[in-house]
């Protein structure tokens, strides 16, 4: 995966301050995965503040809808939906979620999140890689499914390195 693609379209959501929550790979590669992914999803806050801010970064985006004859642009009422807006932007793919499994919001979401600093200056919300499992796992899709044990992996070695660092810090 180049990142830069993704970074791009994080930066300008983030100079728009938009209300978002990175999910799927690129969640999941910022949480330290090997993992490749083709697109960027992101749950969106559906509030009413958010969505023109959200808009404004999609117009500077150049954002439509990907499999959309006539390069439509979404609106409003599309993203104020729990629905999925599968888009093209100048960078690369993003995939704008108003939900995810078991209908969870952006709110829902939001206490198993993490700040991360992408670039200088620069602050997103990244979703946890435990929480992104348990999403993965009740979504079942085979794309899903082929990833789990490569996360889980990398959950195993997080939790091991969390362990071995907090039993030789507290060594004296």
């Amino acid at each position: 995966m180049e990142f830069s693609r993704f970074r791009d379209i994080l930066r300008t959501l983030a100079s728009h301050k938009v209300e978002f929550i990175v999910i799927g790979g690129v969640a999941a590669a910022l949480d330290g995965a090997p993992v490749n992914t083709y697109d960027l999803d992101v749950v969106h806050s559906r509030a009413p503040e958010n969505i023109p801010r959200l808009l404004d970064a999609l117009k500077e985006l150049d954002a439509y809808y990907r499999n959309h004859p006539l390069r439509l642009t979404p609106n409003e009422s599309h993203l104020v939906s729990p629905g999925h807006q599968l888009l093209m932007t100048r960078f690369a793919a993003l995939d704008l979620l108003g939900s995810i499994t078991k209908g969870r919001t952006y709110d829902d979401l939001l206490p198993h999140t993490n700040v991360q600093e992408i670039a200088p200056g620069v602050q997103v919300r990244v979703l946890d890689l435990e929480t992104l499992i348990a999403t993965k796992e009740e979504a079942g899709r085979d794309k899903d499914l082929a990833v789990l044990p490569t996360l889980r992996a990398t959950l195993a070695e997080i939790r091991r390195r969390t362990v071995e660092t907090s039993t030789t810090s507290g060594c004296g």
